[in-house]
């Protein structure tokens, strides 16, 4: 069994929000295997595995999770703080691949 059957499929569309492209993603997904996305901010380790597995049919090994915190910002005088939001790194199965560019 799947972790993906574990799970309603239209809820785990909401679990992974975006892919975080940067230059520290880049150089981990070419060296570890890791994908690193954006997540819901209550999405679990288990929810994380069967949503990508579910949305790129892949086969995932293990699922990292990081809480990023608010930074404060300022505009001239006046405070503010930008969201706190949940990272995940995400290391695929041998021989496995996300290609973000490809369309179906």
């Amino acid at each position: 069994m799947t972790a993906a059957r574990k799970y309603n499929a239209e809820q785990l569309m909401n679990v992974v929000l975006a892919p975080v492209v940067s230059e520290k993603s880049t150089f981990v997904a070419d060296k570890n295997r890791q994908y690193v996305f954006r997540v819901a901010d209550r999405a679990t380790k288990p929810q994380i595995k069967a949503a990508i597995e579910l949305m790129f049919k892949t086969k995932v090994d293990d699922v990292t999770v990081l809480n990023v915190r608010a930074k404060e910002r300022h505009f001239g005088r006046i405070a503010g703080r930008k969201r706190s939001w949940k990272k995940a790194y995400v290391r695929l199965a041998a021989g496995q691949e996300i290609n973000f560019a490809a369309t179906e």
